[in-house]
Order: structure tokens, then C-alpha cells, then sequence
């Protein structure tokens, strides 16, 4: 009986060390939630003017939070001004010279032209009225050969007097020509072009923030010289905030992008919630800075998590860990 108790009670040990340890090392499960490693991920954009010029404010420090938009710096822009107020005038004569050939001849030059033209028309009567009657006295010698070229001469001046004048009614009557018109227009359009260029450069004198973020370095002061790429200041860009980390290959099949995660940090007790968004196609080794629990040989992908509830609990850069509860069984791959 003793021996049958002590029998049952050895076999009932080896059970509980059988499941204890997974089948003595022989039936290993690959259930549970997966656990990562990695870090805050950092990204940066350094903000440089578009233009020249000495620095007239700075409304922003070091470390301060910046929205969308936010004002960063500006330079003194009294030389964009003053070429602005220039282009203005110069956008206005263009529009008045086009608007001139487009409305074409006024009334009252239409009537002087047709004036003009009358009174040449009655100059010429004159002219040929002499040059019939002098004709038949300069045959018979009535008149000398100096008053009958004198009488010709002024017939030709009175014809080309009236073809003038008749020319210039009709360019009157008819108005600008299409090309002129085509040209103004042109012009018009140079002005324009001309004036937005300079109004760009009006623009480049304030330099905004492209994407909320934090200040992280500020490299002028009022007063300062600045040239184009120069870089003025850096911003870290936390929204949306992204953590890098890495899977072994062996567990590549156990995830997915899309699957939710929970994010911790050492020292910070809340869980941020997230998910995967890329992983990335190309194998590479483990980074130094990345703890697994595989061999640092082993080769690992990147994965690209977005948390979704980040607060300034969460630093760039900063360690975190990755758990994945809904981590598919080693056992399926």
C-alpha cells in the first residue's frame, strides 16, 4: 500500500515537472503575448529661411512647444516693401496702358480725325481747281514754267495731304490693332509675375513652423545676419508620435501591420496603446541599443508603431518596451 501511494505520488511529481517545463524542452508552446524592444523614434526638421537678411524678432525659445503655423522668427522686410511698392505701380501703368488700347479711339478723336480729313479733302479741291485752270496758260505762255511747277507741286502735296489725313481717320475709326492690344496684355501679365515674385520674397522673411513639435535648438538672435539654408532652428516632431523597434525573424509570422500593441517605459506606469503601421521588408542585425531575447546575430526587422494616447510621459529617443497580446503562436508559423 505504501509502495502504491509512493508510486502515485512520484508520478503525479513528474506530471507537474512535465508541464512545468514544457515537456522536459520537447513540446514548446509559442502561445502569449509577444514581447519588443525599442525605442522612441526621433525625428527632426531644421528650419532655414528662404532669403537674406538681419533678423528682427525671435518670439520663440528653446524648448517651448510650437503648433502648425507658429510664428518662429522674422526678418526686417522694408526692402521686400519698398520693391513691392514699386512692382505695384508698375502692375498699375500696365493695366492702365491695356485698358486704353482695349477701349479704343475716344469720340472726340474719331471727329478731329474726320476734320482733319474734310479740310485736307478741301485743300486738294483747291489744289487740282488751279492745276485745270493754269494747264491751258502754261501751253500758250500765260504763265511762266516756275508758277506752273509751283501749281503741280502743291496739287502732289494737297493729294498726299488727304491720303494722310483720310489714313488717320480710318486708323480713328478702326482703333488699336490686335497685336498692341496682345502686347499690353503681356506686359500686364510680366507685371504681374513680377509683383507675386516679390511678394514671395515678402513672404520668406517670416519663417513658420511646418508641423507642431518642440524647439529643441534656436541658433540666432535678433540682429543677426542670415542667408538662405542657414540653419535657424530644429524642431522635434512628436506628432504622430512612432516607436522603433525590432522582430526576430522567427516571429515574423506571429504579427502583422495593423495589430494592436501596449507600450511601457521604465519609470512610467501608464500603458499607451498603439499599432503596428509598417514593417519593414528588408532583413538587418540587431542594433547595439536594442535588448532581445535571442542571440544579437540573429537577424531582426524594423517595425514601425504609431501610439495612439502619447503625452509627455513618452520622450523621443527614449526606451520603451512592446508587448503584442494578440501575437499569433509560434506553433503556426
Amino acid at each position: 500500500m505504501n509502495r502504491r501511494l509512493i508510486a502515485g505520488i512520484a508520478i503525479a511529481a513528474l506530471v507537474l515537472i512535465a508541464l512545468a517545463t514544457s515537456g522536459f524542452g520537447l513540446f514548446r508552446g509559442g502561445g502569449g503575448p509577444l514581447t519588443l524592444y525599442g525605442n522612441v523614434d526621433i525625428r527632426e526638421v531644421d528650419m532655414a529661411f528662404q532669403a537674406s537678411g538681419r533678423v528682427a524678432e525671435v518670439p520663440v525659445e528653446e524648448g517651448e512647444r510650437v503648433e502648425k503655423g507658429t510664428l518662429l522668427a522674422v526678418l526686417d522686410p522694408s526692402q521686400a516693401q519698398d520693391r513691392l511698392a514699386q512692382a505695384d505701380a508698375q502692375l498699375a501703368q500696365a493695366r492702365a496702358q491695356l485698358a486704353k488700347l482695349q477701349a479704343g479711339s475716344r469720340p472726340q478723336e474719331i471727329r478731329q480725325a474726320n476734320a482733319q480729313q474734310t479740310a485736307a479733302r478741301a485743300a486738294l479741291n483747291d489744289a487740282q481747281a488751279d492745276y485745270e485752270r493754269r494747264k491751258p496758260l502754261v501751253e500758250s505762255g500765260a504763265i511762266s514754267r516756275a508758277a506752273w511747277e509751283k501749281t503741280v507741286t502743291a496739287l502732289r502735296t494737297a493729294e498726299a495731304q488727304y491720303a494722310e489725313a483720310s489714313q488717320g481717320a480710318s486708323l480713328a475709326q478702326e482703333g488699336p490693332r490686335a497685336e498692341d492690344i496682345a502686347a499690353a496684355r503681356a506686359q500686364l501679365e510680366a507685371a504681374k509675375a513680377s509683383r507675386a515674385a516679390i511678394d514671395t520674397d515678402l513672404d520668406y522673411t517670416r519663417l513658420t513652423a511646418p508641423l507642431a513639435g518642440t524647439v529643441v535648438m534656436r541658433s540666432i538672435e535678433p540682429g543677426s545676419l542670415v542667408s538662405p539654408g542657414l540653419n535657424a532652428f530644429t524642431i522635434a516632431i512628436d506628432r504622430p508620435l512612432r516607436v522603433r523597434a525590432y522582430v526576430a525573424q522567427t516571429d515574423m509570422a506571429r504579427i502583422n501591420p495593423g495589430m494592436k500593441v501596449e507600450v511601457t517605459a521604465d519609470g512610467n506606469p501608464k500603458t499607451y496603446q498603439g499599432t503596428i503601421g509598417y514593417i519593414s521588408p528588408r532583413a538587418e542585425f540587431t542594433p547595439k541599443s536594442v535588448e532581445t531575447e535571442d542571440l544579437r546575430t540573429d537577424l531582426v526587422y524594423r517595425l514601425r508603431i504609431v501610439v495612439e494616447n502619447p503625452d509627455q510621459g513618452l520622450r523621443q529617443g527614449q526606451p520603451v518596451t512592446v508587448s503584442i497580446p494578440a501575437a499569433r503562436p509560434a506553433a503556426e508559423d
